[in-house]
């Protein structure tokens, strides 16, 4: 890792642009599994922005939001700094891997009210 007079990572060595982008794609994958969970649990109900679709179209609309802001956020904080492949890939398959089993119906029997 090559860095400047002034000690910045150069443009050219900096991966945190790229890095952003993979762990955003999981923290959007949590936001979706997080909004499924508590719209079965009944503690959120997502509007539904397309009727023919239903309550999908905006659950899916408030992942995406998370996941764009998300992006945003770490590419600006990391478009400089080299940031360790293995750990933005381990955050972002724990992430997916919440975000898919929260969208598995098992689970949300578990928040089922008796």
């Amino acid at each position: 890792m090559g860095t400047g007079l002034d000690g910045m990572v150069r443009a050219h060595d900096a991966n945190g642009a790229a890095m952003a982008a993979v762990v955003a794609s999981g923290i959007g994958a949590f936001a979706m599994g997080v909004v499924v969970l508590l719209g079965e649990a009944g503690l959120f109900a997502a509007p539904a922005l397309y009727a023919p679709a239903g309550g999908v179209s905006g659950r899916t609309t408030l992942a995406t939001m998370v996941w764009l802001a998300a992006w945003v956020l770490l590419h600006v904080r990391w478009r400089r700094r080299e940031i360790a492949p293995g750990f933005a890939a381990a955050v972002t398959f724990t992430l997916t891997v919440l975000g898919v089993l929260a969208t598995w119906p098992p689970l949300w029997r578990l928040f089922e009210r008796p």
